[in-house]
């Protein structure tokens, strides 16, 4: 039996509390696409964070749709994990 590997999902939200009430996907792609994705993350210095469930269900949404309610929860978490990170890294780039 010929397994396929599973291809490198990736997607990309964009929150700005002034123009949306919620989340925005923005970019959503596999394989190469993907892999564009998290390349222009890491040019721009955004953190990646890999959870392959929520790219599951987040891919699952238009381009522009604004994040379900349900989902609020679990990008809460992630949010605040990545603000965490921010902080932290604050006081490490001003040396």
């Amino acid at each position: 039996m010929n397994e396929e590997t599973p291809r490198k999902r990736a997607v990309a939200l964009r929150y700005d509390p002034v123009e949306d009430p919620a989340p925005r996907l923005v970019a959503k792609g596999q394989g190469h696409v993907a892999e564009r994705i998290l390349e222009i993350a890491r040019e721009h210095g955004i953190h990646i964070h890999e959870d392959p469930d929520l790219v599951e269900v987040l891919a699952a949404l238009d381009l522009g749709q604004l994040i379900p309610e349900e989902l609020y929860e679990a990008l809460a978490e992630i949010l605040a994990f990545i603000y965490r990170l921010n902080r932290l890294a604050k006081p490490q780039m001003a040396r």
